[in-house]
């Protein structure tokens, strides 16, 4: 037989409002809209983890290309090993 466990959660006033327009949208209560969506996240992320896979948002990869795309700002250590790599110190 399989119990039901409950989880609570602290939420500001905005992140409250924000579920419960969603939940409001699918037309189910936030404690509902939550388990759907928490789970069904918590699932692609385990399933990303087991096949050593990243899985980002859209956002998330735009934001991961622009950082790698960005041309590095050195140290001065980097720029000082840089220099004895080269022979010049």
């Amino acid at each position: 037989m399989q119990k039901n466990a409950s989880l609570m959660v602290r939420l500001d006033n905005d992140s409250k409002a924000i579920l419960s327009a969603a939940a409001e949208l699918r037309r189910v209560s936030v404690s509902d809209y939550v388990r759907s969506v928490m789970v069904q996240q918590a699932s692609r992320e385990l399933a990303a983890a087991r096949s050593q896979t990243i899985a980002m948002t859209p956002d998330e990869q735009l934001q991961f290309w622009k950082a790698l795309s960005k041309t590095p700002k050195l140290t001065e250590s980097q720029k000082g090993l840089a220099a004895i790599m080269r022979g010049e110190a």
